[in-house]
């Protein structure tokens, strides 16, 4: 049986460690070919706080798109994940 701390990371927190870090691997490797940097990501989101902040009740309407645009990929990936998740007969 597992136990609450195993629950809480989906498994041994040794191996999803070891999962997270190749999978980091994998994803840097594609950021990079696509010549994308972690700076990249972190001064377009800081960009994206403030043109939020400067747009006042404008920023909902970019919110609402933003999260549309990020539902597109986001929710098919989740659908596709439990359903394998159900087909293996887990819950995680």
């Amino acid at each position: 049986m597992q136990n609450a701390f195993d629950n809480f990371f989906g498994g041994p927190p040794l191996w999803v460690a070891l999962r997270l870090l190749i999978l980091s691997l994998v994803v840097g490797v594609i950021l990079s070919v696509l010549g994308i940097s972690p700076y990249d990501i972190i001064d377009g989101f800081r960009d994206l706080v403030i043109r939020i902040y400067n747009m006042g009740f404008e920023a909902i309407d970019l919110i609402w798109r933003y999260i549309l645009i990020g539902a597109v990929i986001v929710l098919p990936i989740w659908l596709v994940l439990r359903l394998f998740a159900l087909r293996k007969g887990g819950s995680g």
